[in-house]
């Protein structure tokens, strides 16, 4: 049984990274981040009682059906949206809306790095990031569970609902693929 530090310490320690498969999967910073947090209450309402060993794969789990409702709801929502729009006119008062009047970059600098190795690691990790969003769902799923989670292959197949050859197919097909991708751009790990 968990206790509540090491429920609290377990979703400390995997926000960041459950984040960014969020962002995979929906491409939308603001969704991923309510499915993340969805994912947290969820465990912690339903799983905090449980030993610390199985939180990883019971959260991967939550995550994973988290982000499929979305898509759901997504659907749902854009139906309605498509039916309703087609009634009103195009009368929408957001013509004289400028991105760059209300946009703020991010201050996310490093004292002891140049421009030029900012530069460049800024394209490589967005370079990386555009790749893996091109794989397929799958392989993009095991690839993260894998690498980014940190998960084993027996716990990403329990994650995934396939099975462990499964996982190491999708693995193996993603990081071929990305090495191919990432190549072909002049760029070696």
């Amino acid at each position: 049984m968990a206790t509540d530090k090491e429920l609290s310490d377990f979703l400390e320690n995997v926000e960041r990274r459950a984040f960014k498969q969020a962002v995979y999967a929906v491409r939308k910073d603001e969704a991923a981040f309510d499915i993340v947090q969805d994912a947290m209450i969820k465990l912690s309402q339903s799983y905090g009682d449980k030993p610390p060993a199985e939180l990883p794969l019971l959260f991967q789990r939550i995550l994973q059906n988290t982000i499929h409702d979305y898509f759901r709801r997504e659907k749902v929502r854009n139906t309605w949206v498509t039916l309703f729009s087609s009634l009103s006119g195009n009368s929408e008062g957001g013509d004289d809306f400028d991105l760059l009047e209300h946009y703020t970059a991010e201050d996310a600098s490093q004292a002891s790095e140049s421009s030029a190795d900012k530069i460049q690691r800024e394209q490589t990790l967005n370079a990386i990031d555009r790749e893996v969003q091109k794989l397929p769902n799958r392989q993009r799923e095991a690839f993260l569970m894998r690498y980014w989670q940190d998960l084993d292959v027996a716990e990403t197949a329990a994650a995934m609902g396939c099975s462990e050859g499964s996982v190491k197919t999708h693995c193996s097909r993603a990081t071929h693929t990305l090495a191919q991708a990432l190549k072909a751009k002049g760029i070696t790990l």
